[in-house]
């Protein structure tokens, strides 16, 4: 999972990304408002935290930017105890506001409550994107007008990134990071093994090979 730490303070943001690196997650960061909707373009993370008093950008608008693209959970940081401010970020579209100072296992939990509840489906743990659906518990996807077919976990995994970010490519690199867990366990052509088999199988099933679109030093997006 790759987290998105936005924070003017250097010295917490080191904090962070060691607590947050020493869990498992793969961190990326930015120090200004106008820094992070860059990092957000580029590194597609699966969760933010936000600080409010940003450089260039506070953090309220860069939440309101970022929600014009994209559903990301976020987290928002703040040393402001004003019941309107954490009212406001709410209302903007953050998923949690955690006032400073706070603990490591206080930020590790928060953020563990909140990459589970992005996973869930949205209806019944199905995600759908043009004429495809994915049931999550199932294991299995649809086509309109078509049949379905079982997914291995690797299929399952690779197809799940690739619908939630809705026709958007994804880098290589964090695909193969996604699908093995363990980035020693694969590598591109692996990924490619894997693609080519999910393509064979929509096609079986009335769908094309050309909705997993290869985007040249982009990596792979679903464009049904």
């Amino acid at each position: 999972m790759n987290i998105l730490i936005v924070d003017d303070d250097v010295e917490l943001v080191g904090l962070l990304r060691f607590a947050l690196s020493g869990a498992g997650y793969s961190v990326v960061t930015a120090f200004d408002g106008e820094q992070a909707l860059a990092r957000l373009a580029d590194a597609l993370p699966d969760l933010v935290i936000l600080d409010v008093n940003l450089p260039l950008m506070d953090g309220f608008s860069v939440l309101e930017e970022l929600r014009k693209t994209s559903q990301v959970p976020v987290m928002m940081l703040t040393v402001r105890a004003a019941e309107e401010d954490e009212v406001r970020g709410l209302d903007l579209g953050a998923d949690d506001y955690l006032r400073k100072p706070f603990s490591p296992r206080a930020l590790l939990a928060r953020i563990r409550s909140l990459l589970r509840r992005g996973t869930e489906a949205v209806e019944d743990n199905v995600l759908s994107l043009g004429r495809l659906s994915l049931d999550l518990e199932r294991s299995e996807a649809r086509v309109a007008d078509g049949g379905s077919f079982r997914l291995s976990p690797l299929e399952l995994r690779l197809l799940r990134l690739l619908l939630s970010q809705r026709g958007r490519p994804v880098d290589a690199d964090r695909l193969i990071e996604f699908v093995w867990a363990d980035r020693e366990a694969a590598d591109r052509e692996s990924l490619k093994q894997v693609v080519h088999r999910l393509r064979r199988k929509l096609e079986r099933a009335g769908g094309a090979a050309t909705w997993i679109e290869y985007v040249p030093n982009a990596g792979y997006a679903f464009a049904s």
